[in-house]
């Protein structure tokens, strides 16, 4: 979590009050087993900026759920099911114009992505995936990223095919710190030289053993939404804990 609450009084340099949140939330569940694990792992942000008299506006916005199934013979690459879950959790809007325009709203649009292939593993530090994938994109009033223009009416759903592959890193820098990389790259067979990039990476430095502070930087690529490169970058105060 980040909390910013810098306050003016009299201030001759002159300064403007201001309050922003911003909370992240990093959640895994995995089963192990001899023959099978299934892995799953949510995603949470959600933050706001007061800039003095004017309304508080989204800095933070972000839900993505993985479950993924693997099976493990004893080859070199495992067999594997998965599913991907990407949305906003609230309202998002364009603070560019006056007054902001509307965005996306939870599961609007929202994204699925089922994918069938094999994992391969290296030690705990290293995976990577690929397989064959279908991607579904549902929308309920912002029908932009589903709706084709050589079509007649307004299409809510849109599917598509392709390779979908995801790689994770886990590098220990120090005794106390830990970068962790996660790339997901989703080709469209239609499209197979435009690939949707999502590429998250965080840098924690373990501070004691349930505190900790991040560094985490993501970069998005998805054509429908923007034809440029996304870049969020935030750092906070975070806590961390084992359950069992």
């Amino acid at each position: 979590m980040n909390l910013s609450q810098p306050s003016f009084t009299n201030w001759s340099k002159r300064g403007e009050n201001s309050l922003a949140f911003s909370l992240f939330g990093n959640f895994e569940i995995n089963y192990l087993k001899k023959e099978w694990t299934f892995t799953n792992k949510l995603k949470l942000s959600y933050g706001k900026t007061k800039l003095a008299n004017e309304g508080a506006k989204i800095n933070n916005n972000e839900f993505n759920l993985e479950d993924v199934f693997i099976y493990l013979p004893g080859w070199k690459l495992n067999p594997f099911i998965s599913n991907i879950a990407q949305s906003v959790i609230a309202q998002g809007y364009d603070y560019s114009t006056t007054p902001p325009v509307q965005q996306s709203a939870f599961f609007d649009p929202g994204y699925l992505s089922q994918s069938a292939g094999f994992e391969y593993t290296q030690g705990d530090n290293f995976k990577t995936r690929a397989g064959i994938a279908l991607q579904e994109t549902f929308t309920n009033e912002f029908n932009r990223y589903t709706d084709g223009s050589a079509t007649q009416g307004v299409e809510k759903y849109k599917i598509e095919s392709g390779i979908e592959s995801v790689t994770e890193l886990k590098l220990p820098v120090a005794e106390n710190l830990l970068y962790q990389s996660y790339l997901r790259l989703f080709g469209r067979f239609e499209e197979i030289r435009v690939w949707d990039v999502r590429w998250d990476n965080t840098l924690t430095m373990k501070v004691n053993f349930f505190l900790n502070v991040n560094l985490n930087v993501l970069v998005v690529y998805r054509k429908i939404e923007t034809p440029k490169t996304q870049v969020k970058k935030a750092l906070m105060l975070g806590f961390s804990y084992t359950l069992f």
